[in-house]
């Protein structure tokens, strides 16, 4: 028996499907899934018979969960040159998909996480579902949300978009959708529908999504909403530690109480890339800065550990360095953000 492909791409009624195919590995991205992607797409982008563009996922369990992890981790504890090809290629796919020219739907049922997230942010037409569960959870791992969360996260309302990089909270349908996270909630069972419809009509996806949307019923995330703006709309994680700590709230609390369990160099991190990016004008910028940030945040201390903890040993009980907040200096974060000489630095397919 052959294995079958880890990325489906081919044409069908007028659109470029393309399906991840590695439901064992939650279809977690490689190299080879996003070199396919763009292979596709590049191959797609003049072609007259390709209306739109869809990306959906074999199996039930989940989207995409993220990155090939323990790939990047041991690259990281030697050179990183595996880990810094693979991110190179995978941004190239994310701004290929947010530059490219004709409409991108992607189905996001089941569980979409880190790269899953870079592959659908960019998409035209983004449908959650009862399945969804949706998270940047990096900070638990010593990383940051890359793939693109530099420029997505703080383009959410308000600071939910620092709120989720920093506690890496998990949302289903009701709050991405609120968020605009997603722009469109179908139920599974209507899933067979939008594709048989987006078939006979497959330049308007969007057309084809809002003739079948569904409500996705109350978004929690709205009661909190007043509370994530006026607590995390510092520029220091030490500030946004004690607005928490005063406010006092139960809710405030278990936001903390989050918090202190994250590396404390990845939170001043991931605060500093959102900031960073908020003022950036193009998303090629984002990704050159998240590129040179990424091939030095994967050879620390804390994500070796992260990965560790998490992925590897599974104790769940990674030993931070630095521990506290305020090991983690500004000339450290410099040291971690400075771009990349020319000849290095991140650069778009087209």
């Amino acid at each position: 028996m052959t294995e079958e492909p880890e990325v489906l791409a081919r044409i069908e009624s007028g659109i470029g499907r393309i399906t991840l195919n590695r439901p064992k590995a939650l279809h977690a991205l490689n190299r080879a899934m996003c070199e396919a992607m763009i292979e596709a797409l590049l191959a797609w982008r003049e072609d007259d018979a390709v209306k739109s563009v869809l990306i959906d996922h074999s199996g039930e369990r989940g989207f995409c969960a993220g990155g090939d992890i323990r790939m990047i981790a041991e690259s990281g504890a030697g050179d990183a040159s595996a880990a810094k090809a693979f991110f190179d290629t995978e941004y190239k796919l994310n701004h290929l998909l947010f530059e490219y020219p004709k409409a991108v739907t992607a189905i996001v049922d089941g569980i979409v996480m880190g790269g899953g997230v870079g592959i659908s942010e960019p998409a035209d037409v983004r449908i959650a579902t009862e399945r969804t569960t949706y998270a940047m959870p990096e900070t638990g791992i010593g990383l940051f949300p890359d793939v693109g969360g530099g420029w997505f996260l703080p383009r959410l309302p308000g600071q939910t978009g620092v709120w989720l990089a920093l506690t890496g909270a998990r949302l289903k349908a009701a709050d991405t959708v609120f968020l605009g996270i997603h722009t469109h909630y179908l139920s599974t069972d209507s899933l067979e529908a939008f594709r048989a419809i987006l078939s006979a009509d497959p330049a308007y996806p969007i057309d084809v999504a809002d003739g079948l949307e569904e409500d996705a019923g109350e978004a929690p995330v709205e009661a909190h909403l007043e509370a994530i703006d006026r607590l995390f709309g510092f520029d220091t994680v030490e500030e946004i530690f004690a607005a928490l700590e005063a406010d006092g709230s139960d809710w405030a609390l278990a936001q903390l109480a989050v918090l202190k369990t994250k590396s404390p160099q990845s939170l001043k991190v991931s605060l500093r890339q959102l900031r960073t990016g908020a003022g950036l004008t193009s998303f090629a910028d984002n990704m050159a800065m998240e590129y040179a940030l990424g091939g030095r945040a994967v050879r620390t201390h804390d994500f070796q550990e992260g990965v560790r903890a998490v992925i590897v040993d599974k104790d769940n009980a990674p030993r931070w360095s630095p521990a506290e907040l305020a090991g983690v200096t500004d000339a450290d974060l410099d040291a971690l953000f400075a771009p990349l000489p020319d000849d290095e630095a991140w650069k778009p397919l087209l």
